[in-house]
């Protein structure tokens, strides 16, 4: 999933980051307020996660201007501040659920999944399709009850497309959720991709289809 964290503090940032990364996720880092609320206005994320103390423009006013846009995208606060009206200040504006620094960042974890899970209709973090099982949380794959050797990205590319499995995504949607602004992937990365995963669910009764001129749908056989 692609994800954008507003975070001024270098080192938090850069933790959250590589957390976020090391599961899976295409994850943007933005330091200032203005560019993030720039970038929101034009980028498609998963989920935003926005620290409310920020240079240029604060997260509150980010979350504002986003939801007045009509923009739903799950947003999870950070905040340093305790006291209980900030945080239902920022729940009014539209956040969906808020942490205070310092956090526990496996609870940090667990309620960005929550939120993805939530963001695309899912009730669980377990996703199933035929005899392919999805677990988001501890990031695993298993057909017929054995374990599918994915890479992180292959992973990634497979939880999308499973996670709306009546959805035909394309290439350029594809290549916007599996990589962040930091890489730059070849024009066939995401054919590449498909190619390994499909070898892999092979005898699984699932399948990944092209949809000529559209892009690509997971289904069941």
């Amino acid at each position: 999933m692609r994800i954008l964290v507003v975070e001024d503090d270098a080192e938090i940032g850069a933790a959250i980051r590589g957390r976020l990364s090391r599961l899976g996720h295409a994850v943007d880092l933005e330091m200032d307020g203005g560019v993030a609320n720039n970038l929101l206005a034009v980028e498609t994320f998963d989920l935003v996660v926005l620290d409310v103390m920020l240079p240029t423009l604060d997260g509150f006013a980010i979350l504002r201007n986003l939801r007045a846009a009509g923009n739903t995208t799950p947003l999870l606060l950070l905040t340093a501040r305790s006291a209980i009206d900030d945080r239902v200040s920022g729940l009014a504006l539209g956040a969906d659920d808020y942490l205070v620094k310092p956090f526990d960042y496996r609870e940090f974890e667990a309620r960005v999944q929550a939120l993805l899970r939530r963001g695309s209709g899912q009730a669980h973090d377990l996703i199933r399709l035929g005899s392919l099982v999805i677990d988001r949380t501890n990031r695993l794959a298993e057909c017929d009850r054995k374990p599918l050797p994915l890479s992180r990205q292959e992973f990634a590319l497979l939880e999308i497309l499973a996670s709306r499995p009546q959805r035909v995504f394309s290439k350029e949607e594809l290549l916007t959720l599996l990589f962040n602004f930091d890489k730059e992937p070849s024009a066939n990365a995401v054919e590449q991709y498909v190619t390994r995963v499909r070898k892999k669910l092979q005898g699984a009764g699932v399948e990944i289809r092209t949809v000529r001129g559209v892009g690509y749908q997971i289904a069941t056989l």
